[in-house]
């Protein structure tokens, strides 16, 4: 049995109670790591692997990362979805009888960052947890600690439910009972890409009695503990700044799955994953970071209450309307630095001076603010400032206690004013006298030895000192000056005077330094008493930054305000914002839509290439633009309340998964079918195409006729099969549409305008030239569709083939066998038998499957 030091003896027994943290283990000036975090750690941060009593016959692997660039190490293992656990000494190693006593002082986990250098400045850090209840409802919480804030949602619609609601939250980790069945914990890891963590204590902490006030169902109080629990494991402290939970009733919302926030790319694009491309590029005008964080977490859950809405557009119309003045209000809110974060930094214990500096010359600008939202001479607009409250007397006690630029150390000194503190007043006199001294004491020695280079330095290690160069140390009286360091082309000296005056001096300079820190601390629990109103006045300010920068990007962009009807929706010359954004101005080719009481489907024929797909995003993002209250990207707009929106648009394979681009086609189509209300908006692009020709038509065609006859949402459906446009003349609020395309000269010019009725044809040859296919492949083609259109046009129409694939030869299309005959006069008995108005798509893709299989029998 290997036998270990006292001090790696206490490593092991620390680190075994953080088995899933690299453990930072505090060493003088540095933080070790040893055995496999070692191991580990030397890999992710690329550092130098060493080892420890390398001598022995099993050296112990170690790495370690100095104390003071910590944090930039620490950064870069929590992005990478780590946990790190920082061990400190605990006692002063002076005193300490063996091994010094180290504890372990804070766990820092993705969720849990609280230092500003690992934080974004316009995104949340949420942590969430996940509770799961003998009634098969599911509470899931949020908290985002560098601000406080906490909010808790109930989940009665099952598993799928609860990963759809988190997909839609930046959450970068997950606390969960140990005992979550496994199947769950790897749905969350494989989809939402977080860290898990466990937290099995539900029993609630009577600290924060006052933050469930507002939680009236057991579940939640629950649920909420288990994510204080953890919180409080963790960081090992009092945080004052958490405020009370706030309820989220998702059906105040209009609802977006994780396909539709992927799809539509409403926070950051599908293939790079960043804002730029997305909605939010388009319309964050913002110019504080609390407002950015307010407009995505708006994005996110847009308004399903038309008052609520109705009053933001009032705020936003008000702000448009008057240019000068909210170019003024935009100049000041730019001086306004994130006061949630700001406040949350107090409450942490991690606040510095220029924090408060930034903090108070931040109050400093809200009667300004204030003043300028009166000038607007908006009802709405006026509230908002009279809702600017703020405390006035940090600003007095900032003001009195700090100098105007400090450092950004709190434990070096030179933060305080002088007047501020008398004893610190007096140990800086002190201070200054002595230095004062030594700059007398060096002219006088240099005028009584005649050494014109001698001169008095000081540095930590001797302290203060006369440095005479050897050349001239003959001039130097004997039995004065005491020897205290030889240097190459110098010696140094020390006088007991000079001794005397050093002592005095570090004594008062080491007093002043505590001193100053000893009165921060007080200022800053001074500052923490009124966190509850800075977070009051942040929610505020953020508000007032997102509609003035609803109004300058309506502006900008000629966004008009939408009216809200019910069951209408009606849009003229609308755009997608962000194409446009991206396109040069005037070249965006505006188009109509229309659904009203007599139109339920709109079903879109048209090229690949033409804009289908772009027709039906503009309408989703322009829906989810009304419904947060800004202005949308049209000449006029008549909207209704969407409960949900459901897209199916782009293809991609799951590969990770190992579902086919068909499967997830047709797991999005069963996924907005099964939950779709008479008050959502449906958009189907090209569904069927991921299978055999009549496979894909037929489950087109009863998704179609499911959703007119059953659901009644509205829908946009587009599709290359042209054959079901006939749809129109059968069902009852289905309309054709197409886009319009021009043949020129033996090429195809999309025009990009939607017009009534069906496309004449699908124009795939024209898009494969565009695409520079070889000429020979293009020639080939052309002759093919030739042949088909005139011979097989008619059959095809009326009758499935039994392979239900169209071939792609035309020699290849023979008569089949007597056996294969039998065959196909069985299923087309069971073809004709299947009530597909009594089926969903999975069912009728099910029963396809199995047909499918018996005809290759």
């Amino acid at each position: 049995m290997t036998k270990y030091t006292p001090m790696m003896e206490q490593y092991l027994k620390i680190k075994a109670q953080h088995k899933d943290a690299f453990l930072f283990f505090r060493l003088g000036d540095f933080y070790e790591m040893f055995f496999d975090d070692a191991i580990n750690a030397a890999r992710e941060l690329e550092i130098t692997l060493t080892k420890r009593d390398a001598g022995q016959k099993e050296p112990i692997p170690m790495c370690g990362v100095p104390y003071h660039s910590a944090a930039n190490y620490i950064k870069n293992l929590i992005e990478k979805g780590y946990k790190i656990a920082i061990c400190e000494q605990v006692e002063d190693p002076k005193t300490a009888k063996g091994v010094v006593k180290r504890e372990v002082v804070q766990l820092i986990t993705p969720g849990t960052v609280m230092e500003s250098n690992m934080l974004n400045e316009h995104d949340h850090n949420y942590l969430a947890s996940l509770s799961h209840f003998e009634d098969g409802s599911y509470a899931v919480v949020y908290n985002d600690l560098s601000i406080g804030e906490n909010s808790i949602a109930l989940i009665d619609q099952g598993w799928e439910a609860v990963i759809h609601e988190l997909y839609n939250q930046p959450v970068k980790e997950i606390v969960v009972a140990s005992d979550l069945p496994d199947n769950l914990q790897e749905d969350l890891r494989e989809k939402l890409q977080v860290t898990l963590s466990y937290q099995d204590e539900i029993t609630f902490n009577a600290e924060y009695r006052d933050l469930c006030d507002s939680l009236n169902d057991e579940r939640l109080v629950t649920a909420f503990s288990r994510l204080l629990n953890y919180i409080q494991h963790t960081q090992k402290r009092s945080l004052d700044h958490l405020q009370p939970a706030r309820i989220i009733k998702l059906d105040y919302h209009l609802s977006l799955d994780m396909y539709s926030k992927r799809n539509l790319e409403l926070t950051e694009t599908m293939l790079k994953k960043g804002k730029q491309g997305s909605l939010l590029w388009v319309l964050d005008q913002t110019v504080t970071a609390m407002g950015s964080r307010m407009l995505k977490k708006w994005l996110e859950r847009p308004l399903l209450n038309r008052n609520l809405i109705e009053r933001r557009q009032d705020i936003v119309e008000g702000f448009y309307h008057g240019f000068m003045e909210r170019d003024s209000l935009r100049e000041i809110l730019k001086s306004v630095y994130d006061l949630e974060r700001l406040a949350g930094r107090v409450a942490y214990g991690n606040v510095n001076a220029r924090d408060l500096t930034q903090l108070k010359e931040s109050l400093k600008k809200i009667p300004s603010v204030k003043a300028t939202l009166k000038q607007f001479g908006r009802e709405n607009i006026d509230d908002l400032s009279d809702k600017l409250t703020y405390p006035e007397s940090i600003i007095s006690i900032l003001d009195d206690s700090l100098i105007e630029d400090p450092p950004v150390s709190i434990r070096e000194g030179s933060i305080i004013k002088d007047g501020y503190n008398t004893t610190l007043d007096s140990y800086r006199e002190a201070s200054r006298n002595g230095k004062q001294w030594i700059t007398e004491l060096e002219h006088k020695e240099k005028q009584e030895t005649n050494i014109k280079s001698l001169k008095i330095g000081y540095n930590r290690v001797f302290g203060y000192y006369i440095e005479v160069t050897k050349a001239n140390l003959h001039l130097l009286p004997e039995g004065r000056y005491e020897r205290k360091q030889t240097l190459t082309n110098a010696e140094r000296y020390i006088t007991p005077e000079l001794k005397e005056k050093e002592r005095l001096i570090l004594e008062a300079e080491e007093k002043s330094v505590d001193l100053e820190y000893s009165l921060f601390l007080e200022i800053r629990e001074q500052v923490k008493e009124y966190i509850p109103e800075i977070q009051r006045l942040a929610d505020v300010v953020s508000e007032i930054d997102v509609l003035q920068g609803f109004a300058a990007v309506s502006e900008k962009n000629n966004y008009t305000r939408p009216r809200f009807v019910d069951d209408r929706l009606s849009i003229k010359n609308g755009r997608h914002p962000v194409i446009e954004e991206v396109m040069k101005e005037g070249t965006f080719v505006p188009n109509d839509i229309l659904l009203d009481q007599d139109t339920d489907i709109l079903l879109i024929t048209g090229p690949n290439m033409s804009g289908k797909s772009t027709y039906m995003r503009q309408l989703a993002l322009t829906v989810i633009m009304g419904q947060i209250g800004c202005f949308v990207p049209c000449d006029e707009a008549e909207l209704t309340l969407f409960d949900q929106i459901f897209t199916r648009i782009g293809a991609a394979d799951d590969l990770v998964s190992g579902q086919s681009t068909f499967m997830v086609e047709m797991l999005e189509a069963n996924h907005a079918i099964s939950n779709a209300t008479d008050k959502s908006l449906i958009l189907l692009d090209e569904i069927g195409r991921g299978t055999s020709t009549y496979d894909g038509m037929a489950l087109a065609q009863s998704i179609i006729e499911y959703i007119h006859d059953n659901i009644h949402a509205k829908t946009l459906f587009s599709t290359h099969y042209h054959e079901l446009t006939e749809l129109e003349d059968s069902l009852e609020k289905v309309k054709n549409i197409h886009v319009r395309a021009e043949e020129y000269e033996g090429n195809v010019v999309f025009l990009h305008q939607i017009k009534e009725g069906a496309a004449d044809e699908s124009y795939g040859i024209h898009v494969a030239k565009l695409a520079n296919l070889p000429q020979s492949l293009i020639d080939r083609a052309s002759s093919i569709l030739n042949q088909l259109e005139s011979s097989e046009k008619k059959e095809i129409s009326t009758e499935y083939k039994t392979d239900g694939q169209l071939s792609f030869f035309a020699e290849e299309q023979s008569e089949p066998a007597p056996a294969e005959k039998d065959i196909d006069k069985s299923i087309k008995k069971q073809l004709k038998n299947l009530d597909l108005f009594d089926m969903t798509p999975m069912d009728a893709m099910n029963e396809l499957y199995r047909l499918q299989k018996e005809a290759k029998k």
